[in-house]
């Protein structure tokens, strides 16, 4: 049986970055994202407008610029709160009291689960406007690589409990965890029906299974 992951076996909280972790947004910053979300996913990064968006939330582009630096900005942060981290949401829900296994394993069948939205055709297509414009790029590389970072804390303290083989990479593992994920994105844009669920949870359970490096030594 697998180590439980104790709370002593996870970094101290002033070691993760917490960049992306969205605060409470006021009345005037929830308008304007609510704004964004709709023009972003109806017309695209490139065709919406700043003044679009403000004119939606009943708002000045000044309450656009004293929050944001740009466009780039702003999709940003509206993805960030719109689309939060299926961690941060598991962490919310149980703290740290259950196993990395059994989170990562929740974490990959929630994506043929997670009811369809306007929020994942709005993250491909700043992944793919972000190809075009260099701040965009930026500032999703940085969101990116802050959620990266994250999950790469999560294994490594899994592995000194004792639940992930040291032996593996670990962000080979976040790699591949990260290209699944976006891998759905674009099935989802096509349209392409995803598998039965009860299917998928099985091929995700034998993954994470490979994980553990009790049953790798079974195994050998």
């Amino acid at each position: 049986m697998a180590s439980t992951l104790r709370p002593s076996a996870l970094p101290d909280a002033d070691t993760i970055d917490v960049r992306d972790q969205p605060d409470a947004p006021d009345d005037t910053l929830t308008r304007l994202l609510r704004a964004a979300a709709d023009v972003f996913a109806e017309k695209g990064y490139d065709k919406a407008g700043v003044a679009e968006i403000a004119r939606r939330a009943g708002l000045t582009t000044g309450a656009i610029y004293s929050r944001f630096a740009g466009k780039a900005e702003l999709l940003a942060d509206t993805i960030r709160r719109g689309t939060p981290e299926e961690f941060d949401i598991l962490f919310a829900e149980h703290g740290f009291d259950g196993r990395a296994d059994d989170i990562l394993q929740t974490v990959g069948v929630h994506l043929v689960t997670r009811p369809p939205g306007p929020e994942q055709a709005m993250l491909l297509e700043a992944f793919v406007a972000a190809r075009r414009d260099p701040d965009l790029r930026a500032v999703m590389s940085e969101q990116f690589f802050a959620r990266r970072h994250r999950l790469a804390l999560l294994l490594d303290a899994g592995k000194e409990a004792g639940i992930v083989d040291p032996e593996l990479d670990t962000l080979a593992i976040v790699h591949f965890a990260h290209a699944v994920g976006l891998g759905f994105l674009l099935y989802e844009a096509l349209g392409v029906p995803n598998p039965d669920p009860q299917a998928w949870e099985k091929v995700i359970a034998k993954v994470v299974h490979s994980l553990d490096p009790v049953q790798e030594q079974t195994r050998d």
